[in-house]
């Protein structure tokens, strides 16, 4: 992976981080004492974002720093935050969507199965 596409990488980890966090763009940037337009540019690949802001994205969103570098493995752990914040989004559902997308779940891990 050369250094744009690894820069891609991590943008999209940063964008789907800040909006599983719940944060818009011009909220965390002001939590991070930047300009929205510096966290757009990031989230776009076009900014380099340094270690240090990295650790900072890391903590501000609840994420390990290897999951928004990619280094994480695919399986989530248990102490995932998205993990934690579906467990939360999971119990607002009536009994009978829950059921619906429990059977959705089961039918794309067996296609995940069958075509892997």
């Amino acid at each position: 992976m050369d250094d744009v596409e690894r820069r891609r990488a991590i943008a999209a980890r940063l964008r789907e981080a800040r909006r599983l966090s719940g944060l818009s763009q011009g909220q965390a940037a002001q939590r991070m004492n930047m300009h929205r337009p510096t966290v757009s540019e990031i989230e776009a690949g076009n900014r380099r974002v340094s270690a240090e802001e990295l650790s900072r994205f890391a903590t501000l969103y609840e994420v390990s720093t290897s999951y928004l570098t990619g280094e994480s493995p695919k399986a989530m752990a248990l102490d995932d935050p998205r993990l934690q914040l579906a467990a939360r989004e999971l119990q607002k559902l009536p009994k009978e969507s829950l059921d619906k997308l429990l059977q959705a779940l089961a039918a794309m891990r067996s296609d995940d199965e069958e075509g892997g």
